[in-house]
């Protein structure tokens, strides 16, 4: 299991919570394995006994979500077995994984986050940070993470660029729009005048005592915003993400583009996207004249028949 640590840390990059998530399910593989009638080396581990885990985890309630995350982490596990010449074959290749209904996200219209950000009182101590922080959010797409982890020497302000390294510690450059950026730079003024701890220095957005936010901070930041201007939905830094995607799509952006813009890995993460452009476009059906005529035609024949 240490090595499974190093390999996951090293070889694929993965965020000290991922790690631990990936060597819980190994764990949780293990405990049950080893604590059966028969207790097996993982190269003894065949298809049969994959299933009869699996169907432990659904015994204990686990939903669709929990059950493919847990086979994501076995597959993990066995993997690096087989790369470290500890298996000879993948006992994992031919169990389906379940299915999850794909839920389509919140996302919040423009004149929605046009009432949050005028609603965020530049005058308080930290209006302008606050302001800045739901600018960049919003127009860059970032991810929680990538916003609290954001670097001075990654804002390039000159060529309107943000540097923004994300999952697996991947970087990627990313547009920075000249409202966004304007905000930053009046943040960044009066953070000149705040007190910096040591080991925050370089970090861009910073609490009242000069030290990186958390990401429970952003989650209060953006809730709190949210209230204030009046909008009952559940609004979290995600959502802001989401409605970057959704509003450059509606507005004809290639989504191979949005698909490097978010740091998508794979184009059929950026695909939900397209599926909430059609749940509008749906909706939007509704007001054609031809939309109803079937029902009007069925009222017609029963009135008839009266």
């Amino acid at each position: 299991m240490d090595s499974y640590r190093e390999y996951l840390r090293f070889e694929r990059g993965l965020s000290a919570n991922s790690i631990e998530a990936y060597l819980r399910d190994a764990g949780q593989l293990a405990a049950f394995i080893l604590g059966s009638d028969r207790p097996k080396e993982p190269a003894e581990v065949v298809l049969a006994d994959i299933e009869a885990f699996m169907a432990h985890i659904y015994d204990t309630g686990s939903g669709d979500t929990t059950q493919a995350r847990t086979l994501s982490g076995v597959r993990s596990f066995f993997t690096y077995l087989l790369h470290a010449d500890r298996i000879q074959t993948l006992p994992t290749e031919l169990i389906d994984s379940p299915r999850i209904a794909r839920k389509l996200p919140d996302t919040l219209s423009y004149d929605e986050i046009r009432r949050m950000l005028e609603s965020i009182d530049l005058g308080a101590p930290l209006g302008h940070r606050n302001r800045a922080i739901l600018e960049v959010l919003y127009c860059c797409g970032l991810r929680v993470s990538e916003l609290v982890n954001l670097r001075l020497s990654d804002i390039f302000a000159a060529e309107g660029i943000v540097r923004v390294t994300g999952k697996g510690n991947k970087q990627r450059l990313v547009p920075i729009a000249d409202t966004a950026l304007q905000q930053v730079e009046l943040y960044l003024e009066q953070r000149r005048t705040m007190p910096v701890a040591a080991d925050s220095a370089e970090i861009v957005f910073l609490n009242q005592h000069g030290r990186k936010l958390t990401r429970v901070m952003i989650f209060t930041i953006i809730r709190k915003t949210a209230a204030a201007a009046g909008i009952t939905k559940t609004v979290s830094p995600h959502t802001l993400r989401h409605s970057f995607a959704t509003h450059l799509l509606q507005g004809g952006a290639d989504i191979r583009a949005v698909q490097e813009l978010l740091g998508h890995e794979s184009i059929l993460t950026t695909e939900i996207y397209t599926h909430l452009e059609m749940r509008d476009l749906r909706g939007a059906l509704e007001l054609h004249p031809l939309a109803h005529s079937g029902t009007e035609k069925k009222e017609s024949v029963e009135t008839d028949d009266k």
